[in-house]
């Protein structure tokens, strides 16, 4: 192969490779774009998952502070409950000692 041979080998390959490249971009750029109208809807989509993020927190805050008031009343009657249950158990004393009394005053 002399000189001029293999100077157009070198020019057809290089061209080849050249038009390799720009399909190859053409490609890329054809699966990659992105138009108007799906930016506006990834806007709107943007917009709708912000919202919908703030409803969340508003809605977890609402939770959190319902959540300390039914604890803070579920102490408070666990705490009446108690106190009923200790003035049960005082008045049945009292009352078993009323029955003693009276059986031993009516006995004697």
């Amino acid at each position: 192969m002399n000189r001029t041979e293999f100077i157009i080998a070198t020019a057809i390959i290089l061209f080849v490779a050249f038009l390799l490249g720009w399909f190859a971009h053409w490609l890329i750029s054809r699966f990659t774009r992105v138009s108007q109208s799906d930016l506006s809807d990834l806007d709107t989509m943007a917009q709708s998952l912000h919202e919908a993020e703030e409803q969340r927190d508003q809605a977890m805050n609402y939770v959190r502070e319902r959540e300390g008031e039914m604890s803070t009343q579920l102490k408070q009657t666990e705490a009446e409950l108690t106190a009923a249950m200790e003035g049960l158990r005082v008045s049945r004393q009292e009352a078993e000692e009323l029955r003693a009394y009276i059986e031993k005053e009516s006995a004697g």
